[in-house]
């Protein structure tokens, strides 16, 4: 590693943060440098501090800590993600016997010098204790790949010597702390400690000296593991042609999805996340990867989120994927059972005292295919198939120089279920749409945007299709997050394959699918040219039914329902003069959504659309208003607001029936009108 200090950005940050000093500058500018590096450090973990003086709620300077709050990504921190704690306090802490987690973290937000901070970090007295101004800890994926063997600790002194101390496991608080500054203070001139199967500190009485430290200890350990390599794995013979990652993510999707156990018809459903780099497929595709690669997590710090072990499934063989559905299955079955005795065993150790998580695997190791990281959220997919590739990273190296052998399964359980710990990831609320995949054509117009802004309000995730690419990206960029914009040109068969198969190599799958692409023709039926006729069938009923073909492909192989939504218009139902060229497909499309209702209900997929009238989009734009309105003798406002409430009716109400039917679990077949009322176009 090279160190990232830079004096220009150095001397940026003291600017910036002039108002809280120079110590706390350059600690948030440090903090980033390690948080930003991914070989050091992924998604909240690691922890800093600096020792320093600042002023209290009364004015008063004291000595203080500053450390990580709990849970802050390091790469992005603000000196509100460094709350500082008296420090007298803290330190008195070292000469008592014992301190249950619950009361140190009570004494540290007594000591905060504002009470609105968040939590210190849990080794926030690991920090207290040790005399350097600055202390640095990360969990560098080359120091682990040396902890993490039988012989870990005498690997590490072979390459560090004297030059650091060495901690042996203990689950972090305040044990850990007495034990690190007791090996400290055996040696006060080391520059560091290597804290077995978890990580390393550094420290120096500058920040610039704490944080190269760091880079000098983890380029050691990176030096180290160059020499004396081995060829890490060995590749298992595989089909000739395997599966693509769009035609397995449904399935490994479809397979780790939960039944609610409270609502019929519900599923807790996961967001996939692929890898498939040359690193990874060297790892899935090993002879020993059910040994390596479901030995366990590299650093307890990852069992939180991705679970004590990945699952590895069979290689799908393209062609073949009815069987591998079937073993996806099985694996996943088996997965669950493993975990449901894991946690049983343990939580009888510690006193029955624990409620179990979902027994739902995080990450899946595909060979011939890849990873998949799975989450609640696309951030949280994000998150898995980061730790995975890091986790991937450090086996492959111990593997290479040694063997990989984590934490015994015990001590990984009290991590995974510490409360300190789970209060990272909990109080965040689930929306009502909360791990599911919803794509919406026309999403470049009116109602299609709108739909998209409003599943997406309701905790989707949201893929936006629309024939004009540029506009359509522009409108996913608008929505943030993960929305995905996509080119589909609905009258293309093709094209819609692609979109979907793209859909599914994004999220992992589709259970919401809003068929909103449409355009209107005009004539008199009687003599309009059947080319016209034609290309409305293509656009408007054509169109339809290749988007739902695709989307149903998708739901079968996930297996657990969907739902399938049609903007339909009230021309199926009530046809107005001169517009036949629109009110056919649309009629037909009327037909074709109560056929699938009948055809795929038994297997949980639902048929729903929306009648909609006179809503000012792409489809109805200003010169059609002018033209509808004076075919039926009407002003402009009074035709579009020509309904039994005398209210004009916006794209942002169509969404909210699109919505409204999505989360109408036992309603299928059904219509729904918005249009302020006309009994012309009433169903019922």
């Amino acid at each position: 590693m090279e160190s990232a200090w830079i004096d220009r950005d150095a001397d940026a940050a003291i600017v910036c943060y002039a108002s809280l000093g120079r110590d706390v500058a350059l600690r948030v500018y440090t903090t980033r440098l390690l948080g930003r590096d991914p070989r050091l450090l992924l998604h909240g973990g690691g922890n800093t501090s600096v020792k320093t003086r600042l002023a209290d709620l009364n004015g008063d300077a004291v000595e203080v800590l500053c450390v990580k709050g709990s849970g802050w990504d390091m790469g992005a921190i603000e000196p509100a993600g460094l709350p500082a704690v008296r420090l007298a306090p803290l330190v008195k802490l070292r000469g008592r016997e014992a301190l249950s987690d619950e009361e140190m973290v009570r004494l540290q937000r007594a000591n905060l010098i504002d009470p609105a901070a968040p939590n210190p970090s849990v080794e926030a007295l690991l920090h207290a204790f040790i005399p350097h101004k600055f202390v640095d800890h990360t969990h560098s994926t080359a120091v682990l790949a040396l902890t993490d063997q039988p012989d870990g600790e005498a690997l590490c002194r072979e390459v560090y010597g004297k030059r650091v101390g060495y901690v042996p496991y203990i689950m972090p608080g305040f044990g850990l702390a007495k034990a690190a500054a007791d090996v400290f203070d055996a040696d006060p001139s080391v520059e560091g400690l290597i804290l077995v199967k978890h990580g390393i500190f550094s420290f120096g009485d500058d920040a610039r000296q704490a944080y190269e430290r760091m880079i000098a200890l983890v380029s050691m350990a990176e030096e180290r593991l160059a020499h004396h390599r081995k060829p890490a794995f060995i590749s298992k013979p595989l089909p000739a042609r395997p599966a693509s990652p769009a035609e397995v993510a449904p399935i490994v999707r479809g397979a780790c999805s939960l039944p609610d156990g409270k609502i019929d018809g519900a599923w807790k459903r996961f967001v996939l996340e692929f890898r498939g780099s040359g690193a990874v497929m060297n790892f899935v595709n090993g002879t020993e990867v059910d040994r390596y690669g479901q030995a366990g997590v590299v650093t307890p710090d990852h069992n939180i989120r991705i679970k004590n072990k990945p699952i590895v499934v069979a290689a799908p063989a393209e062609g073949a994927l009815d069987a591998f559905r079937r073993e996806v299955r099985d694996a996943v079955a088996a997965y669950g059972e493993t975990y449901r005795d894991y946690f049983v065993r343990n939580n009888a150790r510690v006193g029955g005292i624990k409620t179990m998580l979902d027994p739902a695997p995080r990450v899946v190791l595909v060979p011939g295919v890849g990873l998949f990281g799975l989450g609640r959220s696309k951030k949280d997919a994000k998150i898995a198939a980061d730790l995975a590739e890091a986790a991937i990273a450090t086996i492959t190296d111990a593997e290479a120089v040694g063997r990989f052998e984590p934490l015994p399964e015990a001590d990984l359980f009290d991590v995974e279920y510490w409360s300190l710990e789970q209060a990272k990831l909990g109080g965040a609320r689930e929306l009502p749409l909360t791990g599911q995949i919803v794509a919406i054509t026309g999403a470049a117009g009116s109602i299609g945007f709108a739909t998209a802004m409003a599943f997406a309000a309701a905790g989707a995730e949201v893929a936006l299709l629309d024939i004009e690419e540029a506009a359509v990206q522009a409108k996913a960029r608008a929505i943030g997050g993960a929305a995905l914009g996509l080119k589909c040109d609905v009258t293309d068969a093709a094209s819609v394959r692609d979109a979907f198969a793209a859909v599914a190599s994004a999220f992992g799958g589709v259970d919401v699918v809003v068929s909103n692409a449409g355009a209107a023709w005009q004539g008199r039926i009687g003599e309009v040219d059947e080319a016209i006729l034609r290309e409305s069938f293509e656009l408007n009923f054509y169109g339809h039914q290749r988007v739902a073909q695709a989307a149903v492909k998708i739901m079968r192989a996930q297996g657990t329902g969907g739902c399938l939504l049609f903007n339909v218009s009230k021309q199926a139902v009530n046809p107005g003069p001169d517009f036949g060229p629109y009110g056919l497909p649309k009629a037909a499309t009327l037909f074709l959504v109560r056929q699938y209702a009948l055809d795929y209900g038994h297997e949980g997929i639902r048929a729903n659309g929306v009648n909609a009238d006179r809503i000012r989009s792409g489809l109805l734009t200003e010169e059609m208003i002018a033209s509808r309105s004076k075919v039926r003798g009407l002003s402009e406002q009074a035709y579009m607001r020509g309904n039994l409430l005398g209210r004009e009716v916006a794209a942002e109400d169509v969404a909210q029936a699109f919505l409204a039917q999505a989360l109408a679990l036992k309603t299928t077949a059904d219509i729904t009108t918005v249009d302020g009322g006309n009994i012309a176009a009433a169903l019922r």
